[in-house]
């Protein structure tokens, strides 16, 4: 199968604090706008881009401004990569609640992550658990 020709790459590294994540995505979804995403697609991506940095800024890196997110991102008509890594120590997705499951309705973690899984095509963590990749393939058609 041959590599994806994306039409937009960009990499970013954020400060860990509240609200230190809008810039960096409003200019991803702006970018995406201007390749023809829109309505549920793109509402999917808002939704994976603010739980996926503020996970990592708020989670990962606990509001330790002496750490750092890294943001990789790639953006086609069709098709939409996300990295993103903490300096932090990493869990285990597998061990974080079903939030869906009547005993955990009213757990307040969780969410994040199951929106992340809900919304994306494919999400994938590393060994360390400190660094998400998520894509998006595009459900409207592109012309």
């Amino acid at each position: 199968m041959p590599e994806h020709v994306w039409i937009w790459t960009a990499q970013a590294t954020l400060p860990s604090r509240r609200g230190a994540h809008m810039p960096c995505m409003q200019e991803i979804l702006e970018t995406l706008e201007s390749l023809g995403w829109e309505g549920r697609d793109l509402f999917a991506v808002e939704m994976a881009l603010e739980e996926s940095l503020t996970n990592a800024i708020r989670h990962g890196n606990r509001l330790d401004e002496s750490k750092r997110v890294h943001v990789e991102c790639r953006a086609s008509r069709d098709r939409f990569w996300l990295r993103v890594k903490d300096e932090g120590n990493g869990f285990r997705p597998q061990l974080v609640p079903d939030c869906t499951a009547d005993e955990n309705l009213e757990c307040p973690g969780g969410r994040g992550l199951a929106l992340i899984k809900a919304y994306m095509t494919n999400v994938e963590y590393n060994e360390c658990g400190n660094c998400v990749t998520l894509e998006k393939i595009r459900s409207t058609p592109t012309n």
